[in-house]
């Protein structure tokens, strides 16, 4: 079995760059830093200034790579729809964003497949509750009472 290291880093979507935290750790391995951050880039383009972890895998005997790219946080995901840089320092009170329904349907799709949740419904559930410490509401609501919404039936169209 060949020697394989893994390099795992957050980078920030399409600005991956051969300065910290991933030259100096791939430098030592041997390998085209600059071939491994275009691919990172190229593959995190749709992230765009969003945090997303990354890991390079290096065959130490070939100095083959492989890079594979994780999902970024349902926050990052959820003040990207909002349109906001970041989430309000009074969650509760001070409200910096208002998203509609589908963009939590939307956010709760992409993290499924990386969710404990089971149920599109549930994960929804989950962004929801992301929304709140942000100061993000939704289809102009507190969080809180889209929860109880979605627990009564009310959305159920939008999770099938």
């Amino acid at each position: 079995m060949a020697d394989v290291q893994e390099v795992s880093a957050l980078v920030t979507g399409g600005a991956a760059s051969a300065g910290p935290p991933l030259g100096p750790t791939l430098g030592p391995l041997g390998v085209n830093i600059l071939e491994i951050v275009n691919a990172i880039n190229e593959k995190t383009k749709d992230f765009e200034g969003m945090k997303i972890p990354v890991t390079v895998s290096v065959d130490m005997g070939t100095k083959k790579w492989q890079v594979k790219v994780g999902i970024p946080s349902a926050s990052s995901l959820l003040l990207k729809e909002a349109g906001i840089q970041k989430g309000s320092g009074a969650s509760g009170s001070d409200w910096v964003g208002d998203i509609p329904m589908d963009a939590i349907v939307k956010t709760a799709k992409v993290k499924l497949e990386s969710s404990y949740a089971n149920t599109l419904k549930s994960v929804a559930k989950e962004i929801v509750g992301s929304c709140l410490p942000l100061g993000v509401k939704i289809e102009g609501k507190n969080p809180k009472d889209i929860t109880a919404e979605i627990n009564e039936g009310k959305w159920d169209k939008k999770f099938n």
